[in-house]
């Protein structure tokens, strides 16, 4: 049959100030008091508490502060009333206690609402020492040299109240000023808040301790500094954030392709970058696939897939005559070439006796003719590869032997006069060949076309002529010699037209005998054997039967068709023939006859 086929959000910087973050207090600590609130006059600033005067260790039995964990407010045990102490001598501290002495308060003596720790009024304050006669409510309590007792808040005097657990034996100066040697603040009190008048005696009132220095450590900075060091912070932050994300990506991709580090992985060995032999299927089909195209046709009435090789640079293709007959004379003709470059393609010459067509090709460059062989050279059994386009696959590669030799086969028909069939004397192959292969090379170990893929035997074929039947391959496939079609081709390239060897009889193609034989009677007005004629001058007559060619068993008809057709115009010929039961043998020499 023919064979062609129909982190974490970003945030602004920390300040570095370490405000809230005080070391703990020790035991020498005079005043213990909870912070008072920034003046208005340093914006910024984090107070750490007021300052720390040196003096001597305080009794373990002082009240200690303790920091609530969910705010800022700070809580001190409330002390019971005071003991006194026994009198100690010594310059600026009374003689004794006067218990019973009147309390003395200053409206600034009351802590604030918003303080932070124990709040201290005048009805639960421990009492004082008594306060001499020139002491008043107004003025405050004086000290014993006459010096009245500073409040840190304001630089104004307030009353000096009792501590809450007695103080060391010796009276413990108060820092930051020259020659001052009154009693400090008592424990557990807390400084006045802003806003209450000055004092209004000596010194003090031009006394500010919140112009020194704090003590607590570096300043916080102003939001100027804080901008220009979240620039650094937040180009590095999102740096680091990029290459994070790229280290991300990078493991994410890698255990995509590769899995994770405990999946199983199979041994597999390592990929083999070599070449291919030469002789090998691998290295022939990469040899001859260049030079093989696809063709599709398309007719007013069908269409078609076929496949086809380049025989020159011209850019000349041989396919079969099957493949492009559905173009007609108006249809249109495609080639795409195994690199997948398209390309318009013309019918050259076409020929169906013989089923081959050469169309051509034009303004493609980088062709790549394949080498044609000798298919009188081929024996049964060397190995050949199949390259076409079964069912529009292209570039498919098959592989077989050479399973026999000048088959006799005939294709077409489908007219039903006969001017369609195909007389091959084909080459044999079990290389898998189905529609669409028709056209294209079968070629040798060294990867010469040796043959035409032209037919197959399929299994619903029955078990006659081959073509007709669109079934798969089974191993019966059927190719055109090269010599032969090497002949015609260049007939169609050089002429457009091929010519066929003729022996100028008419054979019985009914007769059921062994043999070829030669009609008896003239048909269509034309006698059996042609007078002056090849066959005529051989000494052939009308009745005779033929059956040898060069030695060669003839069967039928159509063998000794393919027979002569294998073989050129003016080429010798012996025939063996039988007439009257007696065996006789002729010298024969070939005729020519033309189509187109």
């Amino acid at each position: 049959m023919p064979t062609g086929a129909p982190g974490p959000r970003g945030e602004g910087p920390t300040p570095l100030a370490h405000s809230g973050e005080q070391p703990a207090r020790t035991a020498d600590t005079a005043y213990p008091g909870p912070a008072a609130e920034p003046r208005a006059s340093h914006p910024g600033l984090q107070k750490s508490g007021p300052p720390q005067p040196a003096s001597a260790p305080q009794p373990a039995s002082a009240p200690e502060a303790v920091t609530r964990t969910d705010g800022p407010k700070t809580e001190a045990a409330q002390p019971g009333p005071a003991q006194p102490g026994p009198a100690q001598p010594g310059p600026g501290r009374l003689d004794a206690p006067q218990p019973d002495a009147p309390r003395t308060t200053a409206p600034h003596a009351t802590a604030p609402p918003h303080a932070t720790g124990p709040q201290t009024t005048p009805q639960d304050a421990v009492p004082g020492p008594a306060a001499g006669p020139e002491s008043s409510a107004q003025d405050g309590p004086v000290s014993p040299d006459g010096a009245f007792v500073p409040h840190p808040g304001d630089g104004g005097p307030r009353p000096a109240a009792a501590p809450a657990a007695p103080y060391a034996s010796q009276p413990q100066p108060y820092p930051g000023l020259p020659g001052d040697h009154g009693p400090a603040p008592a424990q557990g009190q807390h400084p006045a808040p802003q806003g209450q008048p000055p004092a209004p005696h000596g010194a003090w009132q031009h006394y500010d301790p919140w112009s020194a220095p704090l003590q607590s450590g570096p300043l916080a900075p102003s939001p100027h500094d804080r901008r220009r060091r979240r620039g650094p912070l937040v180009a590095g932050a999102v740096a680091l954030a990029l290459l994070a994300g790229g280290i991300g990506g990078g493991i994410g991709a890698y255990v995509e392709r590769y899995g994770g580090i405990n999946d199983i992985r199979l041994p597999q060995s390592a990929g083999d970058e070599g070449g291919r032999r030469s002789d090998s299927v691998a290295g022939i089909a990469q040899t001859a696939l260049p030079g093989v195209v696809t063709i599709h046709v398309r007719g007013s009435a069908e269409q078609g897939t076929g496949t086809g090789f380049v025989l020159d640079r011209q850019g000349h293709i041989l396919t079969n005559n099957h493949v492009v007959q559905p173009a007609g004379s108006g249809g249109e003709i495609s080639v795409t070439f195994s690199g997948g470059q398209t390309a318009k393609a013309k019918v050259v010459g076409q020929d169906g006796g013989y089923d081959l067509a050469v169309v051509q090709v034009e303004g493609v460059t980088g062709l790549r003719p394949l080498t044609l062989g000798n298919s009188d050279s081929v024996r049964v059994g060397d190995p050949v590869v199949a390259i076409g386009a079964p069912f529009d696959l292209a570039n498919t590669v098959t592989s077989g032997i050479i399973s026999a030799k000048q088959r006799p086969i005939t294709a077409g028909g489908e007219k039903g006069d006969g001017s369609d069939v195909s007389y091959v004397d084909a080459l044999q192959t079990d290389a898998p060949i189905n529609p669409g292969n028709s056209g294209g090379p079968l070629v040798d170990a060294k990867a010469r076309v040796i043959g035409i893929n032209s037919a197959i035997r399929a299994a619903d074929s029955g078990g006659g002529a081959v073509g007709g039947a669109q079934g798969g391959s089974i191993g019966l496939g059927f190719a055109i010699p090269i010599n032969q079609a090497k002949r015609v081709a260049e007939e169609l390239i050089n002429t457009g037209r091929a010519t066929h060897p003729v022996i100028g009889v008419t054979l019985e193609m009914e007769y059921a005998g062994d043999g070829a034989r030669v009609g008896e009677r003239s048909k269509s007005g034309k006698p059996p054997v042609i007078p002056d004629g090849p066959g005529a001058k051989a000494g052939i007559k009308a009745g005779d039967v033929i059956t040898k060619v060069d030695g060669a068993p003839v069967h039928s008809g159509e063998e000794l068709i393919v027979k002569i057709r294998s073989h050129r115009p003016g080429d010798t010929l012996a025939l063996t023939l039988q007439r009257g039961g007696k065996e006789r043998s002729v010298r024969l020499s070939l005729g020519s006859s033309s189509t187109g």
